[in-house]
Order: structure tokens, then C-alpha cells, then sequence
């Protein structure tokens, strides 16, 4: 009788480790629903809010060096970029709409390949510029001076 009881604490823990797997699992890059796609859930940002007045989801869009790089290294497209703009919640925590000489909006959201990015855009004199690139959920190693 004595043997089967101390089993029991190595079951517990093989349980435990399941438990935590499974989770980790679950949120894991494959299973997540990009935002904004017909038939899908959306996710809520942190603190999304309406669009100011002076960022055109339809704007021409330019690009800094420092962007292209990150795109560059983070595997990121003008098309994701674009879907962004067009789809993307606004992070007021990360967004400083009194930036001078423009304000910048970081826009989060999924592209339809599933990457989960913020990009910083600076809508100015007619245009809106594309500041940087972060993918949210992969740590790149890029060398953009």
C-alpha cells in the first residue's frame, strides 16, 4: 500500500507541467486569430481609440531608413505595413500625438499571415510616415544604426 502513495506527489507535478504547457500552447504564435478578418474574433489593444483626425489609413506612405531596416530584419512587408494602417488599433500608451514636428500613432494589429505588429506612423505635411516596425511577439536581432 505504502509504495502506490508516493507516486502520488511525482503525478501531481507531471500534472501541473501539462497544465502549464498547455497553456503556453494555446496562446502560442499558430493558434492566434488575426484581427479585423470575416468570421473571426477581434482582439482588444490596450487602450484602442478612435482615429484622430489627422491620421489617413489612406495616406501615401514613405518610409524612413531606420523602418526599412527593421522591416528588412523582422521579415515585414509593405504589404503588412499597409494592413496595419488600414486595420490596426491605436496604442494610446505607445502613440505621442504632441510629437513635434509630427505626431506618431502606433498602430497594433495582426496581418493575415498572423504576425502580431506595432507600427509607428508620423502623418505629416500630406504624407504619413512609416517611423519604425516591432514584431510583438518574435525578439529580432537587428543592427539598425
Amino acid at each position: 500500500m505504502r509504495s502506490k502513495g508516493k507516486y502520488i506527489p511525482m503525478l501531481l507535478l507531471a500534472l501541473l507541467l501539462l497544465l502549464a504547457w498547455q497553456q503556453q500552447w494555446w496562446r502560442g504564435p499558430l493558434h492566434r486569430t488575426p484581427v479585423n478578418r470575416p468570421g473571426t474574433v477581434e482582439r482588444t489593444l490596450p487602450n484602442p481609440v478612435n482615429d484622430p483626425s489627422n491620421l489617413d489609413r489612406h495616406a501615401r506612405l514613405t518610409y524612413t531608413k531606420h523602418a526599412r531596416c527593421r522591416m528588412d530584419c523582422r521579415q515585414i512587408t509593405e504589404q503588412e505595413v499597409a494592413e496595419i494602417l488600414e486595420r490596426g488599433q491605436i496604442n494610446t500608451e505607445k502613440s505621442n500625438p504632441r510629437d513635434l514636428p509630427c505626431p506618431t500613432y502606433a498602430l497594433e494589429g495582426y496581418s493575415d499571415d498572423g504576425q502580431h505588429l506595432r507600427i509607428v506612423f508620423a502623418p505629416c505635411n500630406g504624407e504619413t510616415k512609416v517611423v519604425t516596425c516591432i514584431d510583438l511577439d518574435k525578439e529580432w536581432q537587428c543592427d539598425c544604426r
